[in-house]
């Protein structure tokens, strides 16, 4: 199969495509014919080698932790689906950026939603999930997102609202209408937070979920006053110092049927920035490694 791997740790430019050897599922897996694979931060700090101390890999890799696409071969006490079936969902670290991709958790990709939709939700919307999930019931409560424009930030905001939260969602200001269109009340981040909110939500934030890693944390724990109605996805360390919700992604496909469930009620749309072609990956990383994206960037295999 083709694939997209990097030989050595780098820039985006160690990105090569290249043939590599088909992978099959094991027990409980599935395999696809991918359609899309999403780009996530995880993936351009791997291949930079800002985690290999942590997340040591097996080179050459081949970039890439969730996609969609179409069942093509099913591992050993796999119920439920079919070859044939359009799916999404999420495998290991690495792996999604080539022609075939194995997944440990899935779901049935909403009709609505196309082959680039689908290969954003899968580690955008369990992490959002994850992290809402810890802060308890959302409905009547006024939810802040930080950083709610990116990937996993704007998939938080539809998500809290269709389970009946106000949401107030923080962003640069050219991305203020974006959020507006996603159903929350834009804001803008950093100094002077605290006192925007006053006038946002005079009777207070219930709750708040970091996705951005900015260094708010200790200004969102002021903020809605107790570091348990804190939650984040993105600042671990910060995290467990100050006492809030740390929340790291998981393969869950519970959480992926939750997902495509929204999705197929049309109360969830996956937004996508931008869709490179597989030959173009290393723009879509540099595009990611930039940051500031409005929902995710996503890979046409």
């Amino acid at each position: 199969m083709r694939a997209a791997r990097f030989h050595e740790y780098g820039e985006a430019e160690s990105l090569v495509i290249e043939q590599v050897p088909d992978p099959h599922p094991g027990p409980g897996e599935i395999r696809v014919r991918v359609a899309a694979a999403g780009v996530n931060p995880i993936d351009w700090k791997l291949r930079a080698g800002a985690l290999h101390q942590l997340i040591p890999l097996e080179l050459p890799a081949v970039p890439g932790r969730d996609g969609a696409g179409v069942v093509d071969e099913i591992g050993d006490g796999v119920r439920g689906v079919s070859v044939g079936d359009r799916v999404f969902g999420l495998g290991g670290v690495t792996g999604a950026t080539a022609e075939l991709f194995v997944l440990s958790a899935w779901a049935h990709t909403p009709d609505a939603w196309s082959d680039e939709q689908a290969a954003g939700a899968g580690l955008a919307s369990v992490t959002a999930m994850g992290g809402l999930n810890a802060l308890g019931s959302l409905a009547g409560r006024t939810l802040l997102v930080e950083g709610a424009a990116g990937g996993v930030g704007s998939a938080a905001v539809e998500i809290a609202v269709a389970q009946g939260a106000t949401v107030i969602g923080t962003a640069s200001e050219r991305n203020h209408a974006f959020l507006t269109a996603l159903g929350a009340v834009p804001t803008t981040y950093g100094p002077g937070l605290a006192q925007r909110l006053t006038a946002l939500a005079p009777h207070g934030v219930d709750i708040a979920l970091d996705t951005a890693a900015s260094g708010s944390l200790d200004d969102l724990v002021a903020i809605t006053g107790d570091p348990t109605r804190v939650a984040t996805v993105a600042d671990h360390a910060r995290g467990q110092r100050l006492g809030t919700h740390v929340v790291n992604a998981e393969n869950d496909s519970a959480l992926l049927s939750a997902a495509a469930e929204l999705g197929g009620q049309g109360r969830y749309t996956p937004r996508i920035e931008q869709a490179y072609p597989l030959e173009r990956i290393a723009e879509a990383h540099a595009h990611a490694e930039r940051g500031r994206t409005r929902g995710k960037i996503v890979i046409c295999v």
